[in-house]
């Protein structure tokens, strides 16, 4: 079974395959719709060989569908016709949680992605678990995406901005009972001196998770595989 994954971010849209394992970047932005992403991606992709597609969308997914516009791109994402427009069958789910699935390692793990604003995922025993705490109050009548997002990290320079990552890891690893916490995104890497219950996110998480989505099923049979629900078992205990 051979896996598109795009993994679509504020911006970039990162897609790679089995095959082809270093992402292409697109540019996407406040404006970027789900036909121009469709596009760029088949533009991107012309002739790369795959079975089927994993969609990582930085947005609420339910029963395999976006349910809500997407914060940081355009509009058009909710009923866009994917499976036509790209000829496979596919598979929606939250961004961060296909993060989060590429990195587990077992146990109770949360995800959270530092990139244009602020990813949240957790699995516990293999079991996906797509979160929404970006936008919950923090501190100041601001939200925890505002404190470390990208926009808070200009407006408030690196060193506060670490401070505020750890607090705020600590704060929802006690909330949520996590053993660890792994930490992805595009801004992860400029943290420094982190925890031991702190695992760096690897560039390659979203790949795998993107990939692992697809394992319990027959290639000869991906065509006629109802899409899965995104917070059910993904992937068994590792």
């Amino acid at each position: 079974m051979k896996v598109l994954v795009i993994d679509i971010g504020g911006t970039n849209i990162k897609v790679a395959s089995t095959d082809m394992r270093v992402p292409v970047k697109i540019p996407s932005g406040p404006t970027m719709t789900a036909e121009e992403m469709t596009k760029d991606v088949l533009a991107a992709t012309a002739g790369w060989t795959y079975d089927c597609i994993s969609i990582g969308y930085p947005g609420p997914v339910v029963h395999h569908r976006p349910i809500a516009e997407p914060h940081n791109l355009g509009v058009g994402w909710i009923d866009f016709p994917y499976e036509k427009a790209f000829g496979k069958p596919l598979r929606f789910i939250n961004d961060a949680a296909m993060q989060a699935l590429g990195g587990y390692k077992g146990g109770r793990m949360l995800f959270l992605g530092t990139g244009t604003g602020l990813g949240s995922a957790m699995i516990f025993d293999g079991v996906v678990i797509p979160l929404e705490l970006a936008h919950l109050p923090y501190k100041k009548g601001l939200t925890y995406e505002q404190y470390i997002g990208v926009a808070g990290l200009e407006r408030r320079g690196v060193r506060r901005w670490r401070k505020s990552v750890l607090d705020i890891i600590n704060r929802l690893k006690a909330g949520m009972v996590c053993d660890t916490v792994l930490l992805g995104g595009g801004n992860a890497k400029r943290m420094k001196d982190l925890p031991n219950h702190v695992i760096l996110g690897a560039n390659s998480n979203a790949i795998d998770g993107g990939i692992k989505l697809w394992q319990d099923v027959d290639p000869e049979l991906a065509n006629h595989v109802p899409a899965k629900q995104s917070s059910t078992k993904q992937t068994p205990k590792t």
